[in-house]
């Protein structure tokens, strides 16, 4: 069965920080204060762009990603963003076609998604340091896969009306249309650190940015020329039920500024599967509730909060009075927590819950990024042994000890060979995997026999 996808479009680059956040928070903002209700979505893994278009839409963002989803997922997903919305709009990552070696039918590229949905793409074109070679870039880009139609371009960095003139002429004597020119303005840029841009319930002044970066666009782009050229698709409609199975019926999930990292397709998932959700906070000492069987870390920012978890003693050892008797599992800043302590950035050493024997620092950085397929090496709340999970890796910890059983084997999305990730102990498991998605009948029967 098919069914028509909702209208959008597809804002993507040719690399990274080519200025596809500001054009996209800034249409998302300008359009919802003209009153349409815009649905966000983020191709790819990512935590902390999705809050930024929630903040700027009212509506939740949901990750789209190609790699780890498979074609019924995306497509159930991307229906269910539309609902009751006037328009989708959708954030690419990196360049519009850098991926991963394709796993199944596709490789993670913003491109897989656009080829799925119909979505037209809205290219954006950092013109710094070049003229004419802009339109180059553009014909490569709109030449380059069939099953991808190029909208039309934005230019952005653009140092003056005669640098705009040549791009933009350029561009046009090609075929695609020229929506706007964004000038250089370093006083619109977001924040950052470590992993992205500040998350958005820390970021000063918040509305007050989104709806300046809303001025900027309203100011610099055709919103009615975008608007006209949207267009949506069909897909195979999911005959199941999305995402992964709810780890327990009354689910203990840590939510504040040090475990943000949330997909929310998951936690939808979970609730439509009949669990509960039960929110609390250690960063404000609070335990997990005693009435859930079974309690969720997720990822965040602990290493910038290491000192007040420290001094959370109800929430130490209530998460150990949990333990004793239900599961515990910690995702990437998660897991950091459950270990015996974390050095932070200035080389303190910090006591976390003593849940596994895992020693981490944030004063020795290395960046691990990228896909991974987990096999389960134990049975697990998330699946049988040898159960396979599809997700990635972020993060700029070193991990110093790690002793124990694995939680899982993982394979990256360029090697055959799997290695040990995590740990399991009794209860507790957790590792720096974060999960996206699991796809319906796979299983890794060498990892169930380990």
């Amino acid at each position: 069965m098919t069914f028509a996808l909702a209208p959008g479009l597809l804002l993507a680059a040719l690399r990274s920080g080519a200025g596809k956040t500001t054009l996209a928070l800034g249409m998302m903002r300008a359009l919802t204060r003209r009153g349409l209700k815009i649905a966000p979505a983020k191709c790819g893994p990512d935590y902390i762009d999705p809050a930024f278009h929630a903040a700027a839409t009212g509506r939740d963002s949901v990750n789209l990603d190609a790699w780890a989803m498979d074609e019924g997922l995306l497509a159930l997903l991307a229906a269910r963003v539309a609902e009751e919305a006037d328009l989708v709009i959708a954030e690419g990552a990196m360049g519009l076609f850098d991926g991963a070696p394709p796993l199944d039918f596709a490789s993670g590229a913003a491109a897989d998604i656009a080829r799925l949905t119909g979505w037209p793409v809205v290219l954006i074109l950092d013109v710094a340091g070049q003229g004419q070679s802009a339109a180059a870039l553009a014909r490569g880009a709109a030449l380059h896969d069939p099953g991808v139609s190029i909208a039309g371009v934005v230019l952005n960095k653009v140092a003056s009306e005669r640098h705009r003139k040549l791009c933009s002429d350029a561009v046009e004597l090609i075929g695609l249309p020229v929506f706007g020119a964004l000038p250089r303005v370093k006083a619109l840029s977001l924040p950052e650190r470590h992993l992205g841009l500040v998350q958005a319930v820390e970021t000063e002044s918040l509305e007050a940015r989104l709806d300046g970066l809303a001025d900027f666009i309203e100011a610099n782009v055709d919103l009615e020329a975008v608007l006209a050229c949207a267009s949506g698709g069909t897909a195979a409609q999911a005959k199941r039920h999305f995402g992964t199975r709810p780890p327990g019926q009354r689910i203990a999930v840590a939510r504040d500024a040090a475990f943000s990292f949330h997909y929310s397709h998951l936690l939808q998932s979970w609730r439509e599967a009949g669990a509960e959700l039960f929110f609390f906070s250690p960063l404000a000492d609070e335990p997990p509730p005693d009435a859930c069987d079974v309690c969720w870390l997720a990822g965040g920012y602990p290493e910038l909060h290491a000192g007040r978890i420290a001094a959370a003693e109800t929430f130490r050892e209530g998460l150990r009075n949990f333990a004793r008797a239900r599961p515990v599992h910690g995702e990437c800043g998660g897991y950091m927590v459950l270990g015996d302590g974390l050095v932070d950035s200035k080389g303190v050493r910090h006591p976390m819950a003593g849940l596994l024997r895992l020693e981490t620092s944030f004063s020795q950085r290395k960046l691990s990024l990228g896909y991974r397929r987990a096999s389960l090496a134990v049975a697990h709340v998330l699946g049988g042994k040898g159960a396979v999970l599809y997700g990635h890796e972020f993060h700029y910890a070193v991990t110093l000890r790690e002793d124990g059983k694995a939680f899982a084997w993982v394979r990256d999305a360029y090697a055959q060979e799997a290695r040990p990730c995590g740990l399991h102990e009794g209860n507790v498991s957790g590792s720096f995997f974060h999960l996206l998605a699991v796809k319906k009948g796979a299983t890794d029967e060498a990892a169930a026999r380990v």
